[in-house]
Order: C-alpha cells, then structure tokens, then sequence
C-alpha cells in the first residue's frame, strides 16, 4: 500500500514538472521559428502525447488483437475530447483566432471522417494504411510550413535554461515528455494495485482509471499550457493528437499487420465522428471554450462511458 501511494505521490510529481518542461521548452521552440502556438501543441505536443498510443496499438495488431489497437484509438480520441478539453475549459476559457479555426478544422474533420470509412466494415488493410500515413506526412508538412509573426509573441520564462541554444530547448521538450508519460504509468500502476486491494472489479479499473491515466499527458500538457495563457497550444495539442492517433497510430499498426475487427464498434465509431463535431460547433459559437462547454463535453464523455459500462452499445 504504502509503495502504491508513493508512486502514485511520484506520477504526480513527474506529471507536473514533465508538463512544465514541455511547455517551456514548445514556447521557446514556437518564438524561435516563428510558429504559432497552435502549430506546435498539433505537431510536437500532440506527437509526443500520442507516442503511448503507438506503442500499444503497435503492440496489439502485431499480437493479435486488432480491438485492442482499433480500440485504443478511439477511445483516446473520445477522451481527448470530452475528458481533456472539458477539465481544461473548466479551468480556464480556452480562445482560437477565426482565421486559425477556419485553417485547422479540415485536417480533424478529414482524419475523423477516414477513421469512420476505412473501419466501417471492419477491416482495415495495408492499403488503407498507407493513405493514413501519406495523410500524416502531409498534415505535418502543412503544419510546418504554416507562420503567423503575430501569434509568434510569447512571452519569455526565466526558468529552466532560459538563454540556452536550441538543442537545449528541445531536450527540455523530450525530457518533459518522458515525465509525462513516466508520471501517468507509475500513477496508474500505484492507483489499480491499490483498487484491486479495495476488491474494485478488473472493468470498472479498466473504464476509470487506466482510462484517465492515458490521457494524463493531454490533461496536463493542455491544462497547463491554458493556464500559461496559451489556449491555441491547448487546442493544437487535443486536435494533434486525434490526428496523429488516426494517421500515424492506426496507419502504422495497418502496415504492420492488417486489422480485422469481429466486436461491433460501428456506434463508437459514430459517437467519435459526433463528439468531433460537437467540439467545432462548440468552437465556432464565439470561437472560444468556457466552462459551459467544458461541462458539456465532460457530461458527454461520461454518457460514454456509462454506456459503454451499461453494455448499450
């Protein structure tokens, strides 16, 4: 017990300045080359958030079990949105700019819209694959290749190497990064041992905790990047990483090993496609998310689960 509770004290920990340092660290790289915050949250955040994703879904398809790697996905695209977005925006209003609104929404709608086609029937070749990486190496050279110099000016943080040369910087990125992910696994670890102890049931562990515990790294990557007051990283940070989990997550565990799907997930697939475009109707109201909104999306990621729980779909 006593383990548990320190590794759960030392996720924490972990979490937090794993967060500090990469939001530091994607500040300094945004100033540098003149990318807009929005940019580097979709691109190095949400690559970096995803990471753990890959592995599993990797792990899954070459194993056997295509749910797990399909499954994976799907519900780390669902949380990302109501359970990230909702505890960040009730935190903090979270604003994007019209013009970059207007930029962004297609990549996530055209993501969204292939993770529904290509697993409709639930099958999901090599060659479908193939368009989902050929989709990511796109998405992140038009991300790459984007510069706003007004969105560019941000302001300067004194901690952490603040006169160091670039190289630093992007340690600082990657060190963060392994915190996060670190924290979030040692915390998962110390909170399921100690719920099994209590007598909790392997489902209800598996659909609360280890759920929550996956996405620690966009909770607390975007949380502290609105707080920071930079809402647009925060954003960029949720709609990266639900594209890179369908183009790069799911198009590389395809090209490794094509996944067949025999469990019926035509429903999460549609709660997935609805909750993405209740987030850009939510968006495109005032082209800002407050508490309200958080509200909504944690309530519809609750339904979610409970449903999932209730055996509805």
């Amino acid at each position: 017990m006593w383990l548990d509770l320190t590794l759960i004290l030392a996720g924490l920990a972990l979490l937090y300045y794993g967060g500090d340092l990469l939001i530091t660290g994607s500040v300094r790289v945004a100033r540098h080359y003149r990318l807009p915050p929005f940019v580097i949250g979709a691109t190095i955040m949400g690559f970096g958030t995803s990471a753990p994703e890959l592995c599993v879904s990797i792990l899954a398809a070459i194993k056997g079990a295509p749910e797990v790697a399909l499954g994976n996905v799907v519900g780390s695209n669902v949380a990302n949105i109501g359970l990230v977005l909702g505890i960040t925006t009730c935190l903090v209003p979270v604003a994007i700019q019209p013009e970059r609104f207007k930029r962004e929404t297609p990549p996530l709608l055209l993501a969204t819209a292939l993770l529904l086609l290509f697993n409709w029937n639930q099958f999901l070749g090599r060659v479908e694959g193939l368009v989902l990486v050929a989709c990511l190496v796109a998405y992140i050279l038009r991300s790459l290749g984007s510069r706003d110099e007004g969105d560019a000016e941000l302001e300067e943080d004194h901690r952490f190497f603040p006169n160091a040369g670039l190289s630093v910087q992007f340690l600082l990125i990657a060190v963060g990064l392994a915190g996060l992910v670190l924290g979030a696994h040692w915390m998962v670890n110390g909170s399921v041992n100690i719920a099994r102890s209590f007598g909790v049931s392997e489902w209800l562990i598996g659909i609360t905790i280890v759920a929550v515990g996956t996405s620690l790294p966009e909770i607390v990557s975007s949380a502290m990047s609105a707080l920071r007051g930079h809402g647009e990283m925060a954003l960029g940070n949720v709609f990266g990483s639900n594209i890179f989990n369908v183009t790069m997550v799911l198009g590389t565990a395809s090209l490794m090993h094509p996944l067949e799907i025999a469990t019926p997930i035509k429903m999460d697939l549609l709660f997935c496609g609805g909750l993405t475009l209740l987030l850009l109707i939510l968006i495109r109201l005032e082209h800002v998310l407050v508490k309200r909104d958080g509200i909504i999306l944690l309530f519809c990621y609750g339904g979610y689960i409970g449903m999932k729980s209730a055996g509805w779909f």
